[in-house]
């Protein structure tokens, strides 16, 4: 079956494939962005409705401080590239929700949610940075809708259309899959590990050309992996880089990010 899959992948990806602007990587693309951001914005307002978000306190202020100052340092990395900007036509959103769970997410169109529960492991304002950075980097590299096109891929589902793809059954399963809300969230399609250490290395950047300083990453990866206690798997049977190899790349992606470090 999965040799199945992977060759309607292999002949779909000769003709659907797409060239990000930043990694320089081909990255399967069966659907638009345009369509994948409306179907993000319904799940997002949904998600909102039925929790509880932190409108005001020193936390929320932060949560937008933050988030503002790395969307701002995204735009400018686009500009100094010359590169066009992926982020133009996003609608910037950073909100703080009320629960236990470790975790924050960056939905297609810049809806970013931080959740409370992470503020005791971040413990500050550049930790928080780096985690936004990480998450909002998953969404300017295109890894959400890499994911769901690979899926569709194997799925044998062509290229939906924009008018289609809202309503075709399968293209909305795999997207609810891909971009689940609440507890269960990316743990349906989670993100390989190219991905994460994608977006690592470009959070990294994003959150120092922000004015935060990349080398607080490190104590913040290491709390983060004393988290739990509990034994973990080995790299090669996890989706996600072991704890060693993410802060020993970390280390490794210091002096690159260190050149757009600018404290504010």
């Amino acid at each position: 079956m999965r040799i199945i899959a992977l060759a309607l992948i292999l002949s779909v990806s000769l003709f659907a494939c797409v060239t990000n602007a930043i990694t320089g990587r081909s990255q399967l693309s069966l659907v638009s962005d345009g369509e994948l951001q409306t179907m993000s914005l319904t799940q997002y307002k949904q998600f909102l409705s039925t929790n509880k978000v932190v409108t005001t306190g020193v936390n929320a202020e932060m949560n937008k401080r933050v988030g503002a100052n790395v969307a701002a340092a995204i735009a400018k990395y686009y500009a100094d590239k010359g590169i066009a900007n992926s982020t133009v036509k996003y609608d910037w959103e950073f909100n703080l929700v009320d629960s236990k769970e470790v975790n924050a997410w960056c939905m297609p169109g810049g809806k970013v949610v931080v959740y409370t529960g992470l503020l005791p492991v971040t413990q500050n304002e550049t930790a928080l940075a780096i985690v936004m950075g990480h998450e909002i980097a998953h969404a300017v590299l295109g890894h959400g809708k890499e994911r769901m096109s690979q899926e569709m891929a194997a799925q044998g589902l062509g290229a939906i259309g924009n008018a289609a793809l809202g309503t075709d059954t399968k293209s909305v399963n795999i997207f609810n899959q891909v971009y689940g809300l609440g507890a269960e969230y990316g743990a349906l399609l989670p993100n390989s590990r190219k991905m994460e250490l994608e977006a690592d290395h470009f959070g990294l950047i994003f959150a120092a050309a922000a004015g935060y300083d990349p080398r607080l990453a490190v104590d913040f990866w290491t709390r983060m992996s004393n988290l739990g206690g509990g034994q973990k798997p080995p790299v090669f049977l996890s989706d996600h880089p072991s704890d060693e190899q993410r802060i020993q790349k970390i280390r490794e992606l210091m002096p690159e990010a260190m050149q757009y470090y600018r404290p504010k």
